[in-house]
């Protein structure tokens, strides 16, 4: 596997290793002491350890998210498209962090392989590109509906740049993510 490191120093894209021939191919989607390695060699701690897998489907327009989870049940997310195309962005709500308020972005989809590892201490949410977009992930905390917190995909003081499909003029988005606060008025963890 090869780590890539994005505008967010603690988020990076995760690129496994393809073994292909003829019958066609196989990868190792995780293993946690080469991840542990990878991010070690970026000066990078270890994720917690996994405790719950995700699986959504979407449609082509559909975004989810900005979400995240407060202490005591922060997540990290390692995140994949195993069907389709997801533009996927990580938001570091950290206050005091240096990069507070930025945001990187990155398309992951069944075609690139390529998966991101989003550490506690950012909002998540992905736009999906392509009909039938299977998303998965592997989360540091189990869902606590009552640590759940979102942040306005839209925010304009964050400015991430959605590349909508082709004759969308905006995403379909749940209430509750239309609903969310702006990212000055969202409750956020510490540092």
């Amino acid at each position: 596997m090869r780590l890539v490191r994005t505008a967010l120093p603690e988020v990076v894209i995760v690129e496994p290793t393809l073994h292909a021939d003829e019958r066609g191919w196989f990868m190792e989607t995780w293993n946690q002491p080469r991840l542990d390695a990878a991010l070690a060699e970026l000066g990078l701690p270890p994720p917690r350890p996994f405790v719950q897998d995700n699986h959504s489907c979407s449609k082509a327009g559909v975004l989810r998210g900005l979400h995240y989870q407060l202490p005591p049940h922060p997540q990290g997310k390692l995140v994949r498209v195993t069907c389709g195309a997801a533009y996927d962005v990580a938001v570091d709500i950290r206050r005091g962090s240096p990069t507070f308020g930025r945001w990187t972005g990155v398309e992951l989809s069944a075609a690139n392989r390529r998966q991101l590892w989003i550490p506690q201490g950012h909002a998540h949410g992905f736009l999906a590109l392509h009909e039938d977009t299977q998303f998965l992930y592997k989360t540091t905390a189990v869902y606590a509906p009552d640590c759940e917190r979102a942040i306005r995909w839209d925010d304009a003081a964050i400015g991430i740049r959605w590349p909508l499909p082709a004759g969308l003029a905006a995403p379909l988005v749940a209430p509750k993510d239309a609903a969310a606060p702006l990212l000055a008025a969202a409750e956020l963890p510490g540092a």
